[in-house]
């Protein structure tokens, strides 16, 4: 990364979202304008770049306070739909995992288990606005008398609800075949024996982190579209390992950034917060992230305009190396490649499967982009940079 020469402020570009004069297009907007004008001038033309992805993210949750009794309980234990929750923080606070399955799941006891119904189902029944089971056990104290609680609640009714994901958005992620005799369940779904498919995640040109691939405006307090709402970047996520290999352009070839973010579940949207069922693998939570790029300089014009064609990621066999901690690269693959249908892998023709929507991810980009444009969503004007 050379010297920069700085086009606009974020204070520039916010008076422009005020006053109806910024000019934002969509990540694959960009990419377009990049290939017909150029970055330096597309840098001059464009203020905002939206971009967005829905995908599974596992390492995701909510933070919830279910409000005092009478008499009063400091809960011990506590189900929601029979999901557990993790109770030891305080009196009636609670966190809620993704990947929590209900207490009487079967789970892979029959191979491969359906995995119906967990905490990512409950985080969309609250945000669907359905009533969820709540049952709370104490062991009772004196200012804590009570020692057990049963009751329907909705999201409304509850005094606190964030959603807070440890870890999505992941930087690139592996294209996963099976190398092995079986067919394997896995987070990446269903892999057929022999390379019988390829499986990838992220949304390319599309994909957050891959168009700021430096972390040059996205940090802590970033504002973003999360759930369907706003919400906010809080920090790296818990597997956060930008130091990775790169291709001459920037972009990192295999798993590196991530975010931990953070929203009110009670402004969002259940389109864009969904409980997943991965067969054979178990319980998750689909989440829609848009984060918004503002086009400092030519140097961030020139990354956002980084199209799919230019975006490579490592093939990993999920058969033997993955489960064994080896997670070697056995090549690269773009993801325009990817995202025709089928690669060429070992000189045989196989088929692509995305476990990430595209037409979702361009629905995120797009809201966004009418966010910002009808003076709805402004950009932070101070975020701290993360790791890097």
């Amino acid at each position: 990364m050379g010297a920069k020469e700085n086009l606009r402020t974020i204070e520039e570009i916010n008076r422009r979202i005020a006053s109806g004069e910024v000019v934002v297009l969509r990540a694959d907007e960009m990419v377009k304008l990049v290939k017909e004008i150029g970055h330096k001038k597309a840098a001059k033309e464009v203020d905002v770049v939206t971009t967005g992805t829905f995908s599974t993210m596992c390492s995701s949750g909510a933070f919830i306070n279910f409000g005092h009794t009478k008499p009063t309980t400091k809960a011990h234990k506590v189900w929601l739909n029979n999901v557990p929750a993790y109770a030891g923080l305080a009196a009636v606070d609670i966190y809620i995992g993704a990947t929590e399955p209900q207490e009487d799941d079967p789970l892979n006891r029959v191979h491969p288990g359906l995995f119906k119904y967990g905490g990512g189902h409950v985080i969309e029944d609250l945000v669907a606005g359905k009533k969820v089971h709540l049952k709370a056990i104490a062991y009772g104290t004196d200012c804590y008398p009570n020692k057990e609680v049963s009751k329907k609640v909705t999201l409304k009714e509850l005094p606190y609800a964030k959603l807070l994901n440890p870890r999505n958005c992941y930087q690139n992620y592996n294209c996963a075949i099976n190398l092995g005799e079986k067919t394997i369940y896995t987070y990446m779904g269903v892999l057929k024996p022999h390379a019988g498919n390829a499986n990838y995640a992220t949304s390319g040109e599309l994909s957050p982190l891959l168009k700021d691939p430096y972390f040059m405006t996205i940090g802590l307090g970033t504002r973003i579209f999360l759930g369907g709402a706003q919400g906010y970047v809080i920090g790296p996520g818990t597997q956060h390992n930008p130091n990775v290999p790169r291709s001459e352009n920037g972009v990192p070839l295999k798993p590196a950034g991530t975010l931990m973010v953070m929203g009110d579940l009670k402004d969002m949207n259940s389109r864009w917060v969904v409980g997943m069922s991965i067969l054979g693998y178990g319980c998750s939570l689909a989440v829609g992230i848009g984060v918004p790029i503002p086009i400092l300089d030519e140097e961030i014009a020139r990354f956002c305009g980084i199209s799919d064609e230019e975006i490579f990621t490592q093939i990993v066999d999920y058969g033997a190396d993955y489960p064994m901690g080896e997670a070697k690269s056995l090549g690269h693959v773009s993801y325009a490649e990817l995202k025709s249908g089928t690669i060429r892998f070992n000189g045989q023709e196989i088929p692509t499967v995305p476990i990430s929507s595209h037409v979702r991810a361009l629905e995120v980009a797009e809201t966004l982009k009418n966010w910002i444009k009808e003076g709805r969503f402004f950009l932070t004007q101070y975020v701290e940079r993360l790791p890097i």
